[in-house]
Parts: C-alpha cells; structure tokens; sequence
C-alpha cells in the first residue's frame, strides 16, 4: 500500500513538471485551434520542450498505473489533489504566475488534507476494486466524453466571440471540459491496471487479449487523444494556476465518487480511520473548489513571450 502512496506522489511530481514544460512550450508556438488538430500536432511535435512535458506526464500515466493497484480510488484521488502544491509553485518560479494569498492559505490546507488521507490507509482495512462491468463504464464514460466535448465546444464559440462586446472566458469552462476527458481517462487507467495481474507473466498473451476484449484501452486512446488536443489549446490561453486545479477538481470528484461506485470500493470500517478520510478527501475539494471561484479579474500572464 505505501507502494501506491509513493507511487501517488510521484505521479504528482511527473504531473506537475510535465504541465510547466507544456505551458512554456505553449508560450512560443502560434496560436492553437482546435479546429485544426493536423495543424496543431504537428506544431506541437515541432517543440522539444513540449516533447519533454509530455514525456513526463507519460511518466505519470505509469505511475498512476501503481497507484490503481494498490489504493483505493478515493484515496488516490485525494493524495494526487497535493500535487497542486507543486503546480502552484513551479507556475511562480518559472512561468510567473504570481500566487496569491489564496493559493499560499491553500497549500497548507492541501498539505494537511494529504496527511489525513495518509493516516487513514491501512493494509487491512481496504479494499481496492478489480472489475466493474463493461456496460457500466461505457455508460458512465459516454454521459461524461459527451457532457466534456459539448462544454468545450460551446466555451470555443463564446471565446470566438469575445470580440462582440462580450467578456472572455475565464478558462473554469476549459479546465471542467478537460477534467471530465481526464476523469474518463482516469477509469480506463483503473480498468487497465485491474489486468495487469501476476497471471499476465505467465500467460502474456492470453491476458493482452483478455485486456483487448476490455473497453479500457480504447478509453484510454480516445481520452488520450482527445485530452491532448483540449487541453493544449486552453493551455495557451489560460493560466496553468487556474485550468490545472479545475481541471483536478472535476477530474477528482468524477473518479472519486463514480469511480468507487463503479468498481464497488467501500470507505474504512473503523470510525477513526473513516472520519479522516472524509475529512481529509472534504477538505481538499472544498479548496480547490475555492481555488476555483475566479475573480473578476485575472492576474496579468507573464509567461508570454515579448512581441
């Protein structure tokens, strides 16, 4: 279990450093659309800096991988809210996202958050999911890649508007689209690592093909695909301080509840161990859903390049 805990926080690590190399990346590319996915692919294949982002977040896709074995979903979901903490401070010192007294509040709360939802794991008290039926999931999946796809949209069109006397997006819309891609993808990462048992070394092929039969990996590419495109382009017009918390927030309540439901984890017995994961996993919501509440007026970006 302690396994998954540091696996957790690597992922955090990989995350965090992998959004900050994309967002400088972003920062000397043209615009993106994503009326033009050829066009912004290759743009962003142009760019090693972006290529070394993304190679860490594949690093915290595998890490993620780890933690599905080994933790409950709620409790994976509260551990990875902490790499907001090192978002926030990699987005000061190198992408000049000032940090608010907010944020600054925020972090220690998140910090405590972590150590609470730590406390409350123990080996033998609970249970981490393995299957959940394939009707299940693609419904889920489906309500949630429609609801994040028609929001994303919608945000582009009054975005193209912006000029028509009507007020820019604050990027929230962006960060909820993209969080419920993410949240999707989420449970095609748990689905996957579900297969990825001791059988699969000794019968390799029967458990790929036991895994191809799954929706997880066909999840997982479409998420993946999907995800890369919606998220580089609000990337580029928002702050990494504000489309990453929101983009977790959702992400994390999404897995957390319909992830748990759906793979049929319970919560702790003991009523010690149970009121600190409850606490702990509130506790981070309830700030990053404060993080969230965007001001009237964004803080000036100055990661842009002069012009």
């Amino acid at each position: 279990m302690w396994w998954g805990v540091a696996s957790a926080l690597l992922a955090n690590v990989l995350y965090s450093t992998g959004f900050v190399l994309q967002k400088r990346a972003l920062a000397k590319l043209p615009e993106l659309s994503v009326r033009s996915p050829a066009r912004l692919v290759r743009l962003l294949l142009g760019s090693p800096l972006w290529i070394a982002g993304s190679l860490s977040l594949a690093g915290g896709f595998a890490a993620q991988l780890v933690v599905y074995r080994t933790l409950p979903m709620a409790a994976a979901q509260a551990i990875f809210v902490s790499g907001l903490v090192l978002l926030l401070l990699l987005s000061s010192l190198f992408l000049g996202e000032r940090t608010s007294g907010r944020e600054r509040y925020a972090i220690a709360a998140i910090l405590a958050a972590l150590l609470m939802v730590v406390a409350s794991l123990r080996q033998d008290a609970d249970s981490v999911g393995r299957s959940s039926p394939a009707p299940l999931i693609l419904l889920i999946s489906g309500f949630a890649l429609a609801a994040g796809y028609s929001l994303y949209v919608s945000t582009e069109r009054r975005t193209a508007r912006r000029h028509r006397n009507r007020p820019p997006t604050s990027g929230v819309e962006y960060g909820a689209a993209v969080g419920l891609v993410y949240g999707v993808s989420s449970l095609a990462i748990k689905g996957v690592s579900a297969h990825l048992t001791t059988d699969t070394l000794d019968d390799p092929g029967g458990a790929a093909l036991d895994l191809l039969a799954s929706p997880y990996p066909y999840l997982l590419l479409i998420t993946g695909a999907t995800g890369l495109v919606l998220s580089q382009s609000a990337l580029q017009r928002c702050r990494a301080s504000l489309i990453v918390p929101v983009c977790t927030t959702v992400s994390c309540l999404f897995t957390a509840v319909l992830g748990t439901l759906a793979f049929g984890e319970s919560l702790p017995d003991d009523p010690l161990l149970l009121s600190l994961r409850v606490a702990g996993a509130t506790l981070a919501i309830v700030v990053l859903l404060t993080l969230t509440a965007q001001p009237a007026t964004e803080p000036k970006e100055l990661d842009r390049e002069p012009r």
